[in-house]
C-alpha cells in the first residue's frame, strides 16, 4: 500500500469511545453504591438493620445487573405485548403474547416472595425500591396491584368462601413455588376515576356473583386474579369482588372465566405492561368486604397501597437518575472540561440529587408511619377510635395522597433534567434507560387518580375533619420537627385557603385560589420531605 492509500485509511477515523462510562455503569451495584439509601435504611430499620442489610446486599446485584439487562431487552418496541384472540382451531383464548425475557423477569421478581410472611416489611420495602429502578419493566405495576389484592384479602377474611383463602395463599406465599399475580380493574369508559359512575353489573349466583359489562382501562391484564368494582343488581352503590382469570383446570386450556379482552392499549409509558379493555360475560366473582361500600374498600385499601407504592417507585426512579447523571457528567468532556465542571450542569446535578434524597427520605418516613399504625388500611376512619389514633390515620391518608401527586410531578422534572445532562444521548433509547423511565413517571402521575382529583380530595378531607382536627393541629403534626416559623407559615396559609373558593364555581377568584392550593400542597409536602431528610442526616 502506498503512502497516499495509508493516509486515506486513517482520515476521518474517530477513536472516541464510551467504554469507560459503560464499564462503570454496568458495574454499579444499586445498593452498595448508594450510600444515602443505606443511611436511610439504617435509620429506619433500626435493630434489624444488620440482618436486612446483608439480605439486600445479596439481592442487589441481581436487580442491578441481571434484571436490568432483561428490562432493557423487553423494552424494545418490536416485543411489546399483543393479543392473540383465537387459536388455530377457532377457540377464543385471548392470549397476551409477551417476550420470553418478560416471563423470566416476572417469574424471578415474583419468586422473591416480596409480600410473604417470611420476609420482613423493611426488607420488602427496600427490595421494591431497588426493583422500581428498572422502571415499570412489566413488573412494577403487577407487584403493586398484587400488594393491594393481598391487602383486601387479609382485611376481609371470609370462611364461607374458601376460594378467597386459596387466592391469598397463592398470591402471598406461593403454591409449589409459583406466586400468582393480582390486578385491579375499576375504571369504566364513562367515569374514569369516578367510581360511583360504575355500571358493571354483579348478578347474584348463590353466595357468589356473575359479572356483566365492560371495564375500559385494565392494567396487568395478564393477572391471575383481579379486584373488580361493580354494582349489585338493583343497587346504586358500588361493591368489590375478587375475580379469577381462569377457573380451576382452565388456565392450561386457555379458557378464560367468561370474559374477553377486547384489545391492548397503546400507551405513552409502561409500554411493557399489558393494559386492556375487558368485557365480562358472566364471569364468576367472589364478593369481598361490606356490600355497597366498594368505593371505601377500594380507596381505603387497594388504591392507598397503590398510591403508597408510586411514591416508593419515584424515589427509586430519582435515585437511578441521579446516579447515572453524575456518572456521565464525571466522564463526558466538552469544550475542554467535564460536564460536571460547568456551573449550570453542576446546579442541575445538585438539584437532581437533592430531590432524590428528599423523595427517598419522605418515602421511608411515610412507610414507617404505615408500619407503626394499627390497621392503617381502612374503608374510612372509625369515628369511635381514640382521637389521637384518628389523627395519625388521617395524617397517613393525606401524606399518601400528597406523596403520590408531588413525587410524580417532580419526578417528571428530575428525569427531564437528568436526560439533559446527557444532551442528545439523553433521548437515545438504546443509550440510556432514562427516556423509558421518564415516560413511566408521566404515566404514574395519571394512575390511581390524577393530580386535580387528588388535590380536590385533600381539600375536602381537611374540611371534613375540621371539627376534631384543626388545620393548625394538622400542619403542626405533619411538620413535627420543622422550624416554628415554617409551621406557622403553613398553618396560616392553610386556614386562609380553606376560606377561599378553591372548589367553587369557575371565576377569576376561584382559579387563583385553586392555583394557590396546588402550590401550597407542593410546598407543604416538600417541607415534610425536608424534615424527613434532616432526621436521616
Amino acid at each position: 500500500m502506498n503512502i497516499a492509500s495509508q493516509e486515506n485509511e486513517t482520515r476521518g477515523n474517530n477513536s472516541y469511545t464510551f467504554n469507560e462510562f459503560l464499564e462503570k455503569r454496568e458495574s454499579l451495584d444499586w445498593y452498595r453504591d448508594e450510600p444515602f439509601l443505606q443511611k436511610a435504611a439504617k435509620h429506619y430499620v433500626r435493630s434489624d438493620y444488620d440482618q436486612v442489610h446483608e439480605k439486600i446486599r445479596s439481592f442487589s446485584p441481581t436487580v442491578s445487573l441481571k434484571w436490568n439487562k432483561l428490562a432493557d431487552q423487553i423494552a424494545r418496541p418490536e416485543v411489546r405485548p399483543y393479543m392473540l384472540h383465537f387459536d388455530a382451531f377457532n377457540h377464543r383464548i385471548d392470549r397476551i403474547v409477551r417476550p420470553m425475557e418478560m416471563h423470566q423477569l416476572e417469574q424471578e421478581v415474583f419468586g422473591e416472595g416480596m409480600f410473604s410472611s417470611k420476609m420482613t416489611p423493611w426488607e420488602s420495602f427496600i427490595k421494591r425500591m431497588l426493583t422500581h429502578q428498572l422502571g415499570e419493566a412489566g413488573v412494577a405495576c403487577p407487584l403493586t396491584c398484587t400488594h393491594g389484592l393481598i391487602g383486601i384479602l387479609e382485611q376481609f377474611p371470609n370462611p364461607e368462601i374458601p376460594e378467597l383463602q386459596e387466592i391469598l395463599e397463592h398470591t402471598k406465599e406461593g403454591i409449589n413455588g409459583e406466586f400468582a399475580i393480582g390486578a385491579q380493574f375499576m375504571t369504566e369508559i364513562q367515569g374514569g376515576s369516578d367510581l360511583p359512575a360504575n355500571l358493571l353489573e354483579a348478578v347474584p349466583d348463590g353466595k357468589n356473583y356473575r359479572l356483566y359489562g365492560n371495564k375500559f382501562f385494565c392494567s396487568v391484564a395478564h393477572a391471575d386474579y383481579s379486584v373488580v368494582t361493580a354494582k349489585i343488581s338493583g343497587s346504586d352503590k358500588v361493591s368489590t369482588f375478587i375475580v379469577p382469570s381462569w377457573l380451576p383446570g382452565e388456565k392450561e386450556k386457555e379458557k378464560r372465566n367468561s370474559y374477553e379482552i377486547n384489545r391492548i392499549k397503546w400507551k405513552l409509558g409502561t409500554a411493557e405492561l399489558p393494559t386492556g379493555e375487558i368485557n365480562y360475560k358472566g364471569a364468576l366473582a367472589y364478593p369481598i368486604g361490606p356490600k355497597d361500600k366498594g368505593i371505601a374498600v377500594a380507596v381505603g385499601i387497594v388504591l392507598t397501597l397503590s398510591r403508597l407504592e408510586i411514591g416508593i417507585a419515584c424515589a427509586g426512579f430519582m435515585l437511578r437518575a441521579a446516579r447515572e447523571a453524575n456518572l456521565y457528567a464525571d466522564f463526558r468532556m466538552v469544550f475542554g472540561k467535564k460536564v460536571k465542571e460547568f456551573p449550570l450542569a453542576a446546579s442541575k446535578l445538585k438539584y437532581i440529587e437533592d430531590a432524590a434524597h428528599r423523595t427517598t427520605a419522605g418515602a421511608f418516613k411515610i412507610y414507617d408511619l404505615f408500619l407503626k399504625l394499627e390497621q392503617p388500611l381502612n374503608p374510612g376512619i372509625n369515628s369511635e377510635s381514640p382521637l389521637e389514633t384518628r389523627k395519625q390515620l388521617f395524617n397517613f391518608r393525606e401524606l399518601v395522597l400528597l406523596q403520590k401527586i408531588c413525587t410524580t410531578n417532580e419526578g417528571v422534572k428530575v428525569l427531564n433534567e437528568a436526560m439533559s445532562i446527557f444532551a442528545g444521548h439523553g433521548v437515545m433509547e438504546e443509550f440510556s434507560s432514562l427516556p423509558r423511565i421518564f415516560r413511566d413517571v408521566v404515566v404514574n402521575e395519571q394512575w390511581e387518580g390524577p393530580r386535580n382529583l387528588l388535590l380536590t380530595q385533600i381539600y375536602r378531607d381537611i374540611q371534613r375533619v375540621i371539627d376534631w382536627y384543626t388545620p393548625k393541629e394538622f400542619v403542626a403534626s405533619v411538620l413535627d420537627g420543622a422550624a416554628h416559623e415554617t409551621i406557622e407559615k403553613f398553618s396560616a396559609k392553610l386556614e386562609d385557603l380553606l376560606q377561599r373558593p378553591v372548589l367553587g364555581e369557575v371565576s377569576d377568584a376561584s382559579m387563583e385560589a385553586a392555583t394557590e392550593w396546588d402550590e401550597f400542597c407542593s410546598d407543604f409536602f416538600k417541607a415534610y420531605q425536608e424534615v424527613a431528610l434532616s432526621e436521616i442526616k
